[in-house]
C-alpha cells in the first residue's frame, strides 16, 4: 500500500458517521461526527487536509455503498476487512465509536488493513439476483414443510402408488389432486390448509421466475463464457455457474487455487504449537453462500461416471478448457469412490470433494478468462 500523508478512519453506522483524520507524519488525530451520512459534508470537510490521503471504513451492513459514494466525491476509500483486523486486549472493554475510527486511521497509516474487494454496481446486482433465489429456495422449501407437518397432524400421508407399487413423489399434479379432495371436516382447519397450499404454490411460482432471471444473466456476455466453462463440470448447472461467476468477480484476482478455496471457506482449519499439530473441520470463513453452492455440487459426484458432460444447446467452450475440465470431472469422481472404499464418513468426503472441486472452479474459470 502506498504512503499517504493523512489517512481517514471511518466508523460508519446508519444514522450517525465519526471520522478520524490522522497525520502520517506528526501522528496528530483529528475527530469529529456527522449527523447521518453526509456523504457531501464528508468529501468536503477531509479536502482540509493534506494529501494525498486514503480513507476506510469496516466492511459491515452498510455494504459498499459509503465506498461508492465517496469515491464518486473524489475520495479515495477502501473497505477493509473487519474480520483480520486484530485489536489490542485493552481495547476491547473501551469501545467507542470515537476510539473505533481512530484505531482504523492507525492501522491505514500503517499499511495493515486489508481491502475487501469491491464489485462494480452490475456485479453486485447479478450476486443480489442470485442470493435472491437461494432465499426463494429457502422460503420453498420451508412452506412446503408448513403443509407436510399439517397434514401429518391430522393424520394424513400421501401414500399414492403406481401400477409397479412405487411410491408416487410428493409436489406433483397426483399429490394436488389428492390435497383437493381432502375434508377436514372444519372450516377454520380447511382455512388453514388453503393458505399453506396458496403458501407453497406461491413459492414455487416466486422460485422458477428467479430461476429463469438467473439463467438469462448466466447468456449475458460479460458472464457467459466463464458460465459456460463452470457448466463442463458436473454438479454445475446454468444457475450454479452464474451464481458462482458474479460471486468470484473473475478468478484472475486469486493467485492461486489454495487461495481461491480459502476465500470460500474450504479449507482445513489448523491448532499448531511446537510439535503438537491438529487440523480440524473446514475455516467456514468467506464466502457462505458460495460454500454452500459448492458442496452442494459436490453430493453429484457421489455414484456419478467419470465420462465428460454433453455440452448443453449454445454452450460454446474451448477445446482446452473442455480437456481441462473432463480431467477434473475424472479426478473428482475417482476421489469420491476411492473416500468412500476407504470408508469415509460421507458428508465429510463430500466437503473435501467440494475442497477440490473449488480448485477445479478456479482453474476451468481462469482458462475462460483467459488469465
Amino acid at each position: 500500500m502506498p504512503r499517504y500523508s493523512t489517512a481517514f478512519g471511518m466508523d460508519v453506522h446508519l444514522r450517525s458517521t465519526t471520522v478520524c483524520a490522522l497525520d502520517a507524519e506528526t501522528g496528530e488525530a483529528v475527530t469529529r461526527r456527522f449527523r447521518g451520512n453526509p456523504w457531501g459534508e464528508v468529501a468536503e470537510w477531509m479536502s482540509g487536509f493534506p494529501g494525498p490521503s486514503l480513507a476506510a471504513y469496516e466492511s459491515g451492513y452498510l455494504g459498499f455503498a459509503p465506498q461508492r459514494e465517496l469515491s464518486g466525491l473524489g475520495v479515495d476509500c477502501v473497505v477493509g476487512a473487519v474480520s483480520k483486523m486484530h485489536r489490542p486486549a485493552a481495547d476491547r472493554g473501551r469501545k467507542t465509536d470515537r476510539r473505533d475510527a481512530q484505531f482504523l486511521a492507525v492501522q491505514l497509516a500503517l499499511g495493515v488493513v486489508t481491502e475487501v474487494h469491491v464489485p462494480d454496481a452490475e456485479c453486485e446486482g447479478a450476486r443480489d439476483l442470485a442470493r435472491a433465489l437461494a432465499d426463494a429456495r429457502d422460503d420453498a422449501v420451508r412452506a412446503k414443510q408448513r403443509l407436510s407437518k399439517f397434514l401429518l397432524r391430522h393424520g394424513l400421508v400421501y401414500d399414492e402408488r403406481n401400477a409397479a407399487g412405487q411410491r408416487r413423489n410428493r409436489w406433483t399434479g397426483d399429490f394436488w389432486a389428492w390435497v383437493g379432495r381432502i375434508d377436514l371436516g372444519d372450516a377454520a382447519a380447511m382455512a388453514t390448509l388453503d393458505h399453506y397450499c396458496e403458501r407453497v404454490r406461491e413459492a414455487d411460482a416466486a422460485k422458477a421466475a428467479l430461476e429463469a432471471k438467473v439463467k438469462s444473466l448466466a447468456q449475458q456476455p460479460r458472464w457467459k463464457p466463464t458460465c459456460d466453462a463452470l457448466k463442463c463440470l458436473k454438479g454445475i448447472d446454468a444457475v450454479t455457474a452464474a451464481s458462482i461467476a458474479c460471486e468470484a468477480d473473475g478468478f484472475a484476482r486469486f493467485a492461486t487455487a489454495s487461495g481461491f478455496a480459502a476465500w470460500v471457506g474450504l479449507v482445513p482449519s489448523e491448532h499448531s504449537s511446537g510439535e503438537s499439530r491438529f487440523r480440524g473441520g473446514i475455516t467456514k470463513a468467506g464466502n457462505k453462500h458460495l460454500r454452500k453452492l459448492l458442496v452442494e455440487a459436490a453430493w453429484h459426484y457421489k455414484g456419478a461416471s467419470r465420462s465428460p458432460k454433453d455440452l448443453a444447446k449454445g454452450q460454446v467452450v474451448d477445446a482446452a478448457t473442455r480437456r481441462h475440465a473432463n480431467a477434473g470431472v475424472r479426478r473428482l469422481v475417482d476421489r469420491r469412490r476411492s473416500m468412500d472404499d476407504a470408508g469415509k464418513q460421507s458428508s465429510v468426503a463430500n466437503v473435501a470433494v467440494a475442497r477440490e472441486l473449488a480448485c477445479w472452479c478456479w482453474a476451468v474459470g481462469r482458462m475462460a478468462e483467459g488469465a
